[in-house]
């Protein structure tokens, strides 16, 4: 069974285009350091579908889906003194935490944006939708991917 999600990112750090660029088209979703975010990446599974969501730059919005290629593995940036990510209470014996891999599936053929999301009948328990909701990583109901994909062609 498909299992949904959105997976925001900055755009300036890492854009839908940039996973479209990537070799393969496929990248590691590296970096997650909450603990609820980290835990719905564990339950994601290969041919999960994943909604890519750019925020913190106009227009907030859903770009397009890349779906799931490798379940959860360590974040190697977790050992990594130099690296943004580095988390020195982690080690080889108490591994924190996860990432997965994604592909490049399709693009909107308009983004999606939040505004128009919040108007849309049927997405009003979606988590992405609820006051404070600031998860990086987030589960969609099947509803809620199905009314969203019927919001636009993609390309």
């Amino acid at each position: 069974m498909i299992n949904y999600w959105l997976l925001k990112s900055e755009p300036d750090t890492f854009s839908f285009e940039d996973l479209k660029k990537a070799k393969n088209q496929t990248t590691h979703w590296e970096g997650v350091r909450n603990y609820q975010a980290r835990n719905f990446m564990k339950t994601m599974k290969k041919g999960d579908l994943v909604f890519f969501y750019h925020s913190m730059k106009k227009p907030i919005s859903i770009i397009g889906i890349a779906k799931v290629v490798k379940e959860f593995y360590p974040d190697q940036t977790q050992f990594d003194e130099t690296n943004k990510y580095y988390d020195p209470k982690s080690n080889l014996d108490n591994i924190r935490w996860f990432m997965i891999d994604i592909k490049y599936q399709t693009e909107f053929s308009a983004p999606i944006t939040l505004d128009e999301l919040k108007s849309v009948e049927g997405l009003e328990e979606m988590v992405l939708l609820q006051k404070g909701s600031r998860l990086s990583v987030q589960p969609v109901r099947k509803e809620e991917w199905d009314i969203i994909c019927s919001l636009r062609k993609t390309k």
